[in-house]
C-alpha cells in the first residue's frame, strides 16, 4: 500500500481544501484541536529538514495571536484581572487562544500540502485545465529556490573580493543591496534566456501534448468517495448547529454528544486518513522483508 501523498495530485489535493476548509469556516474549539493535532502528526509524518524551527516558528505565531487578542479587546462580561484600566477578559482571551489554535493547525496543514504538492503535481493538477497557469506556477516554484542559491553564491564571491563589508548598519546595508541586485539581475537575464530557449523549442506553435507520471486507480477513487462523504457529513452538522459556538458576552458552546459527537468523530476520521495509509504501508513492509 502505498503512501498518502503518493496518491493522485488531485486526490491529495481535495483532501487538503477539505480539512483545511472545515477547520477555517468554523469557531468551533473542537474542530480547532482537532485540527491542530492531525497538523502536527502529518507534519510529523513527512520527511523534511529543520523540523525543530519550524514548530518554533509556528508556536511562536500562536503564541502571538494568543496573547494579542485579549490585550486589545476588553469584550466578554468575565473579568479576569485590569491592566492599567484595561480589563482582561474571560471570553477574550479564549477567543484568542482558540484562533491561534486554528491559525496555527492551517499553517501545519498548508506546510504538509506544499511539502507533497511538488512543482511536477502542481502542473499536473492545474494543467488540465489552464496549462499557461500551471505553467506560470511551476517556474515560480523552480525560480525560487534558483534564486536563493544565487543570493548565497553572490554573496560568498563579493565577500572573497572584499565589496562587502559588515564593519557597521550602513555597510551591512549597502551589500544587501549589491547582492540583491546581482541577483535580480541574473534572474532577469535567466528568464530571458528561459524564454528564447522555449521559444526556439516550438512552445505555442501548436497544440500542446501532456505527459505524466501520476496515474488514477480506484484507490484514488476510494480515497476521494471517503474524504467527500465525510466532509459532506461534517458540514451538514456544521449547518444544523450541532458545533455552536458563542464567545461573547458569554463563552458557550453545544456540548459534545449525539450528532455533535458524531460530527467530532467524522473530522477527526478524516484527518487520520493519511495515517492510516502510512500504518498500513510500514504493516505490509514489515510483513514483506520478514519473509525475506
Amino acid at each position: 500500500m502505498r503512501n498518502f501523498e503518493d496518491y493522485n495530485p488531485v486526490t491529495v489535493a481535495l483532501y487538503y481544501l477539505s480539512v483545511t476548509g472545515i477547520t477555517m469556516f468554523t469557531m468551533n474549539p473542537i474542530l480547532h484541536v482537532l485540527s491542530f493535532i492531525g497538523g502536527v502528526i502529518h507534519f510529523s509524518m513527512v520527511k523534511q529538514k529543520h523540523k525543530l524551527s519550524t514548530h518554533m516558528m509556528f508556536l511562536s505565531i500562536g503564541l502571538i495571536l494568543a496573547i494579542i487578542r485579549p490585550v486589545f479587546s476588553h469584550n466578554g462580561a468575565t473579568v479576569l484581572f485590569v491592566v492599567n484600566d484595561n480589563p482582561i477578559t474571560k471570553e477574550a482571551f479564549i477567543y484568542g487562544l482558540n484562533s491561534a489554535v486554528m491559525v496555527v493547525g492551517v499553517l501545519y496543514l498548508f506546510r504538509v500540502f506544499s511539502v507533497i504538492m511538488t512543482g511536477d503535481r502542481l502542473l499536473y493538477l492545474f494543467g488540465s485545465f489552464s496549462p499557461k497557469t500551471a505553467l506560470i506556477l511551476s517556474m515560480g516554484l523552480r525560480y525560487m529556490p534558483m534564486l536563493r542559491h544565487q543570493r548565497r553564491i553572490t554573496a560568498d564571491a563579493q565577500t572573497a573580493l572584499g565589496i562587502n563589508k559588515d564593519d557597521n548598519v550602513i555597510d551591512r546595508i549597502k551589500g544587501s543591496m549589491n547582492v540583491f541586485s546581482a541577483t535580480l539581475s541574473w534572474g532577469l537575464e535567466n528568464g530571458i534566456i528561459t524564454a528564447d530557449s522555449m521559444a526556439a523549442r516550438g512552445y505555442g506553435s501548436g497544440k500542446r501534448t501532456r505527459y505524466t507520471l501520476f496515474g488514477f486507480g480506484w484507490q484514488d477513487i476510494v480515497i476521494i468517495v471517503i474524504t467527500l462523504g465525510l466532509t459532506v457529513f461534517v458540514s451538514v452538522m456544521l449547518g444544523r448547529g450541532e458545533f455552536f459556538t458563542e464567545f461573547y458576552p458569554l463563552f458557550r458552546m453545544n456540548p459534545a454528544e449525539g450528532a455533535a459527537f458524531a460530527g467530532y468523530a467524522a473530522y477527526g476520521a478524516l484527518l487520520l486518513i493519511p495515517v492510516f495509509f502510512k500504518i498500513a504501508g510500514i504493516i505490509r513492509w514489515k510483513y514483506l522483508t520478514s519473509g525475506i
